[in-house]
């Protein structure tokens, strides 16, 4: 006979896979260059700072004055140059530097481009519903296997398996729609 403990074991850990699939598809969406200047756009790039590669957050300060435009103001005058060369490699983009500050200016996306990352977003989004369907499948078969448990029990610990997969793939559906929305409406 299988324990009430062992049941919601199975369901913790699913529930726990599945909410970092959510979460993998947030952060992965979240630096997407969609024309709206984001500090996430910045923020993870590796800076060569005093021989050590640093992630840009940690060396400077990063603020968003306009809708297109990040203002980079490093801590420490001597990574200026760094900083710039970092942002022309990750980002292809020109910063202009004035004194301490770095400003990237980000251009107009293309029809062509937004396309592009609509498509990428949709491909990323099945990534997850994918990730979380296989979570309920090991989730499912760990049920299917519990030991001296009816048929009635198990069917319905598998609707209530069903209902918190639905609920996850909801999230990233919704995610999906914003971030799409937030491309095509620039």
């Amino acid at each position: 006979m299988s324990s009430p403990t062992d049941v919601e074991a199975i369901f913790k850990e699913a529930e726990t896979s599945m909410k970092k699939a959510v979460d993998y598809f947030k952060n992965e969406i979240a630096g997407f260059r969609t024309g709206r200047a984001s500090s996430k756009l910045v923020e993870d790039i590796k800076v060569d700072y005093y021989g050590s590669k640093m992630p840009l957050k940690q060396i400077a300060s990063i603020t968003i004055p306009e809708h297109n435009q990040i203002v980079i103001q490093p801590w420490d005058q001597n990574a200026v140059s760094e900083i710039e060369k970092a942002i022309r490699e990750y980002l292809n983009l020109n910063p202009t530097v004035q004194g301490n500050i770095i400003r990237v200016v980000l251009p107009p996306l293309t029809e062509e481009r937004r396309k592009e990352l609509v498509r990428l977003l949709h491909k990323l989004a099945e990534e997850a519903r994918v990730a979380i369907r296989n979570v309920r499948r090991e989730a499912k078969d760990k049920i299917e296997d519990l030991e001296g448990v009816g048929e009635d029990e198990i069917r319905r610990l598998l609707d209530r398996l069903q209902k918190l997969t639905d609920k996850y793939i909801e999230a990233v559906n919704q995610l999906c729609e914003a971030k799409e929305k937030e491309i095509l409406s620039l």
